[in-house]
């Protein structure tokens, strides 16, 4: 098996993996099978479904922050509605959509895979009666201490009474959105499993439209705006559990509520679930942490780092949730179908190609945030309440952010490559050691840099965090970089070089425009952005870092 082993994974991107297995063992009588693209069709299509339903939900999401910061502005109200939205934002994505979502899917797939529908179907209702009788007490519990949490949250509220009784208002009405978001990650792991990732991925969408809605026409029956939108979110998680149980009915999964039992599988699911929430949660511990320290500096700064993050997190959900949400289905049915040994070479495949289509993305993404944040942010959010003063503030830390997109996709790849395999350990690991590296860093930042200063510290530990994963993969034979992973990366960072260098000259030519009226700034951005998005499309080919093919056939994934 060793030769089998390392021819199949010295293929130049060109052939087949399995067709070179195929040869290998049968000789060259043997047809040749279709070659990469076609092999990583069910990939694309995931990919390109997930992320133009999130990109739909960003350009909503961004509607919602247009009207948030002409209506809040960065102001006391703002501050203590945002630091109560990251409350129970930060227990569903480290817990629902962290821990269980990547702990649930491997053993909902090897289930699916093996044992059929009626016993995946078993393990989602046992998982389901599992959530509610941890969760709902918990809740209530939550809503009953908040008094207490918040000091924890943001201490810096403590000595402003006005921010502190608002966070304590606002977190109790939005934390219910926590139990019932935990329901929608069941569901939609069970959707995904089943390859039906729109569902899924079109939820975010109902929340914006819920907030937007508030935010048009029911601002006025509160005390505040903040009020309205804190209602608005326990609302909107209502209207996401409803959508996605209609569709796993749809799908024929509709999911009864049995007494809750500590099974085997339940025990399994426990036990991989402790470690996976800070595997699959650090970055949502990191920006736990930017808060805490945010709320020391002056009123404004948790603000500034949420406009900013709304803007980082764009590429982040667009390509880095679109890659992980798609790859963790695939690769845990090709590991349960191959095995876990780095000889397994659809999963090898599946790995690479995530790593590639992940970071021609992500390194223009991060590029076009870091050369021209100002512009963007004057045209999304300078109006009303959002001056110029707090979008030069807003820009800073948007820079400092996008440093670490590359690296927060390649750890969305590179953790679904541990979760596949149903390890879950390892992640945590590395999840300690990257919280620890970012308090550290913001701490030494934010003296000199101020709100930048914690931006900064998570760009950085997002890298610390990649390195850390990829040195583990290859320890142990999970990670064998190909030759046509190898051979375009470089190329991939010589286009966006030059894609950055055009954007900056556009920016300088553009900067009177771009100073006008709405009207002639919008229209500036769209030219620098579809320019920029042009050089970059132009490079990739010319370079050799894509093939005109392989646009094609992004493009008839996405039509299928």
């Amino acid at each position: 098996m060793a030769p089998l082993q390392a021819r199949s994974l010295r293929y130049d991107g060109d052939s087949h993996p399995v067709a070179a297995i195929d040869r290998t063992i049968a000789g060259p009588s043997r047809a040749r099978l279709p070659d990469t693209r076609f092999f990583a069709m069910p990939l694309l299509r995931a990919v390109a479904t997930v992320g133009g339903l999130t990109l739909l939900s960003r350009v909503a999401g961004f509607v919602r922050d247009v009207l948030m910061a002409a209506v809040l502005g960065a102001g006391p109200v703002a501050d203590a509605f945002f630091v109560a939205l990251k409350l129970p934002n930060l227990f569903r994505r480290l817990f629902a959509e962290g821990a269980f979502s990547v702990s649930f899917v491997p053993l909902f797939s090897a289930e699916l895979q093996s044992r059929g529908r009626p016993a995946a179907r078993r393990l989602a209702e046992e998982a389901l009666a599992l959530m509610v009788a941890v969760l709902a007490p918990l809740t209530v519990l939550a809503v009953a201490a908040m008094p207490w949490i918040i000091p924890v949250m943001a201490p810096g509220f403590v000595d402003d009474g006005d921010r502190y009784a608002l966070a304590v208002e606002f977190a109790r009405i939005t934390f219910p959105y926590l139990f019932v978001m935990s329901l929608v990650a069941l569901m939609g792991g069970v959707l995904n499993a089943l390859d039906r990732f729109a569902p899924f991925a079109a939820a975010p969408v109902l929340f914006n439209l819920t907030l937007i809605s508030a935010l048009l026409g029911a601002t006025a029956w509160f005390a505040t705006p903040g009020h309205a939108l804190a209602y608005a979110v326990a609302a909107a998680g209502i209207v996401q559990l409803l959508w996605l149980a209609w569709h796993c009915r749809r799908a024929g999964f509709a999911l009864r509520l049995p007494r809750p039992r500590l099974t085997p599988a339940m025990r399994r699911l426990l036990r991989l679930m402790g470690p996976g929430a800070l595997g699959a949660g650090v970055m949502q511990i990191n920006l736990f942490v930017d808060t805490l320290l945010a709320s020391l500096l002056p009123a404004g700064a948790i603000s500034y780092l949420y406009y900013a993050d709304r803007l980082y997190q764009l590429p982040l959900g667009v390509i880095g949730i679109a890659i992980g949400t798609a790859v963790l289905p695939i690769l845990s049915r090709q590991v349960e179908a191959g095995g876990a040994s780095a000889a397994n070479a659809p999963a090898m495949d599946t790995q690479n190609r995530a790593l590639e289509f992940g970071l021609m993305l992500a390194l223009p993404a991060a590029a076009a945030l870091m050369v021209i944040p100002a512009p963007i942010l004057t045209v999304l959010f300078e109006r009303g309440a959002f001056g110029p003063e707090e979008t030069m503030a807003t820009a800073a830390a948007l820079a400092a952010y996008a440093l670490g997109i590359p690296a927060y996709i390649l750890v969305k790849v590179l953790s679904t490559a541990y979760f596949a395999r149903q390890d879950t350990a390892s992640p945590v690991k590395v999840a300690v050691v990257c919280t620890m590296a970012n308090i550290a860093l913001s701490l030494s930042l934010i003296w000199w840099l101020g709100h930048v200063g914690i931006a900064l510290a998570t760009g950085i530990t997002a890298w610390v965090n990649a390195a850390l994963l990829a040195r583990g993969l290859r320890r142990h034979g999970f990670l064998a970089v190909d030759a046509r992973l190898r051979r375009r990366l470089p190329r991939m960072a010589l286009a966006t070089a030059g894609m950055a260098a055009a954007l900056y000259g556009g920016a300088l030519l553009l900067a009177a425009t771009l100073a006008g009226g709405l009207a002639l700034q919008i229209a500036a951005l769209a030219g620098l952005v579809l320019g920029g998005a042009a050089v970059y499309l132009a490079l990739v080919v010319l370079t050799g870092a894509a093939r005109l093919q392989d646009v094609a056939a992004l493009l008839k994934a996405r039509r299928m």
